[in-house]
């Protein structure tokens, strides 16, 4: 279809950062459309996933040797909401009409999920680790947290726990949500990843490295909260550095409409849309970092539960960091060898033929064996050349999310995959069988080594795969759309990263999702009884 570039579209995309060939190319794709993720089979133990050895010593001592020279830092995206996690309440407090104890309790009893569940949240406000901060707003204008509960006020309860009328938590960065209470006091999620990170990013000076990635708009508001609570911790001899960064508008996309059209607004301006977390590797790569630890911003756990985590964490990175350093050694050893004579090459090409296939689980051509022994040493020596990650997986539990696959390659070879539902395609009926067949879960807990055997940054930009973007369907203003989501950061943005994906205890993944999710018996510091009565 045709379309035409206004001078406005140009200053616009100029000040993004935008080249007129990025568009061109994100029409194409909207026009060609985007093939699905080809699953091979499910990884399970054995078969592309690992456990840690019973023996650690050595790993332990990589990662302290690591730790204690600088090397880590941690990088959480963090730009998140808390609408959705909120998004209960907010149903309600956009249903007015449901907030009686009589409604609630018919309705409840007729089978409905969400009365049923929403007179959970009412009935048990007090397990949260926000009721203090939401009694504070309350007395403020003249309210008791018990008085708009008996007094059956849900709408007033709602307007001060979601609006800027209270704790404006249906805006509010999800990070700066109370998670957990600790007495007199309570930690959001920014403030247990400071407490992580000073468990297992902390160098010999007692410098503990950390990013977060933030939306523009609540930079501040987030930057003021940690400026405030770090003090905490230095106290304790311990210093955080902290930086942020938000998506580049230049990792925008922009959107279309059925006829892939690129949609305007009222102005006449472009409409442009989030790249997804996908547009958070140049984020990545600005960090110029070298081992580099991604945790989602919601799955943190009270210190009583933070013990298996500090340890696998280190595991973790002890492992990547091992394999790290064959990699490296093999390199070395293969530029040493002699390409121009087969005896001179084929010991350290037999070696690195090995560690590629037993410890990265890369799948060598076909014809390896076949090919001359200087193209089997550069092929080796590409492949090994590229960022590592390390990812831990977790038994799936059936929670929403990706998992661990084998997937084909444009290449017709196979490798070692981070896939999510939306990258299949549910209506062919192997595929789905292949989905449906996975033992293991991603939790979002990866390690990267992202500089090159030389010391030098990987190109981070040159080693994801375009095609694995995903083209979902919106609606802004009334109208329908059409949406570009960038590779997703740890699934096409690190297609052509070497992948190892090791089983970690399902005790190191509890998200929070939900608001519900922080009735969790992992969220709570004494377990939270079961409402056997009706809010009053």
């Amino acid at each position: 279809m045709h379309y035409e570039l206004t001078a406005q579209d140009r200053t616009e995309l100029q000040a993004r950062g935008m080249l007129l060939e990025t568009i061109a190319t994100y029409i194409q794709q909207f026009q060609q459309g985007l093939p699905p993720v080809q699953l091979e089979r499910a990884c399970t133990l054995g078969d592309g996933i690992i456990r840690i050895p019973a023996e650690t010593t050595r790993l332990e001592r990589l990662y302290a040797e690591a730790a204690a020279a600088g090397r880590l830092i941690k990088f959480v995206p963090a730009s998140g909401a808390a609408s959705r996690m909120f998004q209960l309440p907010l149903s309600f407090f956009q249903q007015p009409e449901l907030l009686s104890n009589r409604t609630l309790a018919r309705r409840a009893a007729e089978g409905d999920a969400d009365c049923q569940t929403f007179q959970r949240f009412l009935g048990q406000l007090d397990h949260f680790a926000f009721a203090q901060a939401l009694r504070a707003v309350l007395r403020r204008d003249g309210y008791t947290l018990e008085g708009v509960l008996s007094q059956e006020q849900y709408y007033t309860l709602l307007t001060y726990l979601l609006t800027p009328t209270g704790l404006n938590y249906a805006t509010l960065p999800k990070g700066l949500v109370p998670f957990h209470a600790y007495g007199d006091h309570s930690r959001t999620a920014f403030e247990e990843h400071l407490v992580e990170a000073l468990e297992y990013v902390r160098d010999a000076a007692a410098v503990a490295r950390l990013h977060f990635t933030v939306a523009a708009s609540h930079q501040q508001a987030i930057q003021t909260y940690l400026d405030r609570v770090r003090h905490r911790y230095a106290q304790r001899g311990a210093q955080l550095d902290i930086s942020y960064s938000v998506q580049k508008p230049a990792t925008d996309t922009i959107a279309v409409d059925s006829d892939n059209i690129p949609v305007r607004d009222s102005s006449g301006a472009l409409v442009f849309r989030p790249g997804g977390h996908g547009a958070l590797l140049e984020n990545l790569a600005d960090l110029q970092g070298d081992i580099i630890f991604i945790k989602n911003i919601d799955n943190v756990l009270p210190d009583r539960l933070k013990p298996d985590t500090y340890r696998y964490k280190k595991l973790l990175c002890g492992y990547l960091l091992h394999l790290q350093q064959q990699t490296f050694f093999h390199i070395a050893q293969l530029k040493a060898s002699q390409p121009s004579t087969a005896d001179g090459a084929r010991i350290p090409i037999e070696a690195a033929r090995r560690f590629a296939q037993d410890e990265l689980s890369l799948v060598l051509p076909p014809d390896f064996e076949r090919i001359s022994i200087p193209t089997q040493r550069d092929f080796l020596i590409e492949q090994f050349n590229r960022p590592l990650r390390v990812c831990g997986v977790v038994k799936n539990t059936g929670e929403p999310g990706g998992g661990p696959f084998w997937v084909s390659q444009a290449n017709g070879a196979a490798s070692l995959q981070i896939v999510e539902s939306a990258q299949v395609d549910m209506t062919n009926a192997e595929q789905r069988a292949r989905w449906q067949a996975a033992t293991h879960f991603n939790p979002v807990d990866l390690v990267c080594g992202v500089r090159d055997y030389r010391g030098r940054p990987f190109p981070l930009s040159q080693f994801t795969d375009p095609a694995t973007g995903l083209i979902s369907e919106k609606s802004k203003d009334g109208r329908s759309l059409r949406a570009l989501e960038l590779p997703g950061l740890w699934n096409g943005a690190m297609t052509h990263w070497n992948t190892v994906f090791v089983e970690v205890p399902g005790s190191t993944f509890h998200p929070v999702k939900t608001v519900m999710d922080l009735l969790r018996p992992e969220h709570q510091s004494i377990p939270v009884p079961p409402l056997t009565t009706r809010p009053n």
